[in-house]
């Protein structure tokens, strides 16, 4: 049996009459998300009490609860996570939602109330988001940037997977695990990151799905621009080149990063998680010169990337100043 309080961090939290309470409950090792990944989870930063990008996360707590077909009372649990954000202050809640134990032996559930009944698991973590670097978003709204930093091409691959399941940020990511485990062995390769990728960090990799579609990162989306679609721009040059040298203006970098050319995303029809800020990004680009194109990116438009950069919900924008192929090329934005 598995403490869900105590230095862990863990909580339970169960409903009873619309009321929130932290359990003092235990999981257990037949719980159906340790046995057979039968849920979802969701991972929130906090802010001066606030969750960030609320809204979002609550959506994607209505369409994977009703995808997975579990009864859940979204907005009873949102104002519980309101007060643990407030309490928390600054840091990361991180949610993990399973189906309840099941009367019948194995994979199966009854289609009852009993059937969609859940287990909702709360993680709160003090640590410190950054948000030294803030990115005007066309819409006006604010969203952190991480600094330039290298990505590489990995040869782990994602699951492709039949709907309703593509795209759910569910308890199956033994892919994502794999692949994080290979990129942690390539920032481990001292002769790799010192001959190859010059002192530049490794920031992110990305990863392919079995059909062969450059999909995703580790650990977040991806949006690129493409060289033959891109309207170039001397500013945008002179930028990146300041942003080396720490010494980037950051107003104007900021209003131009996003709307200067075509920005396209995988799309997450058949794999790959439909992250947050990969819709946040969409909607607040939708009404500009440039919406978001969902586009698949081929190996073909590898060498023809002119500006790419990673997200998630966490960390915001990750962007990418190189990228290292399969074939040891270096393709530089």
């Amino acid at each position: 049996m598995l403490p869900s309080n105590g230095n862990n961090g863990w909580s339970c939290l169960s409903y009873i009459d619309n009321t929130a309470d932290t359990s003092a409950a235990t999981a257990s090792l037949d719980n159906r998300g340790l046995a057979y990944g039968d849920g979802f989870f969701t991972t929130m930063g906090v802010i001066d009490g606030l969750i960030l990008w609320q809204e979002y996360h609550h959506q994607r707590l209505i369409s994977h609860a009703k995808a997975l077909q579990l009864d859940l009372d979204s907005r009873s649990l949102l104002a519980t996570l309101q007060t643990h954000a407030q309490q928390l202050q600054q840091g990361m809640l991180k949610l993990i939602i399973t189906r309840a134990a099941q009367d019948i032996r194995g994979y199966g559930y009854t289609p009852s109330e009993s059937g969609s009944k859940c287990e909702i698991w709360l993680k709160s973590s003090a640590m410190t988001i950054a948000t030294s670097k803030q990115l005007h978003l066309p819409d006006g709204r604010l969203m952190s940037m991480q600094p330039f930093s290298t990505a590489v091409c990995l040869s782990s691959q994602l699951a492709c997977l039949p709907p309703p399941l593509a795209g759910l940020k569910s308890l199956n990511r033994l892919d994502n695990v794999l692949a994080s485990g290979e990129l942690q062995s390539v920032k481990a390769s001292t002769s790799l990151s010192s001959t190859e990728l010059g002192s530049a960090d490794i920031g992110e990799g990305l990863l392919r799905d079995m059909s062969g579609h450059w999909v995703e990162g580790t650990m977040s989306n991806l949006f690129y621009q493409l060289s033959n679609t891109q309207l170039i721009n001397m500013q945008l040059i002179n930028m990146q080149l300041a942003e080396s040298k720490n010494i980037v203006n950051d107003k104007e970098y900021n209003a131009d990063y996003l709307t200067n050319g075509q920005w396209y995303t995988p799309s997450m029809a058949q794999s790959g998680v439909a992250g947050v800020m990969r819709q946040v990004l969409i909607d607040a680009l939708s009404t500009t010169k440039y919406p978001v194109v969902i586009r698949a990116l081929h190996d073909e438009d590898l060498p023809q990337l002119s500006q790419l950069f990673f997200c998630n919900a966490l960390r915001g924008i990750m962007p990418m100043s190189k990228l290292k192929l399969l074939t040891g090329e270096m393709v530089g934005f």
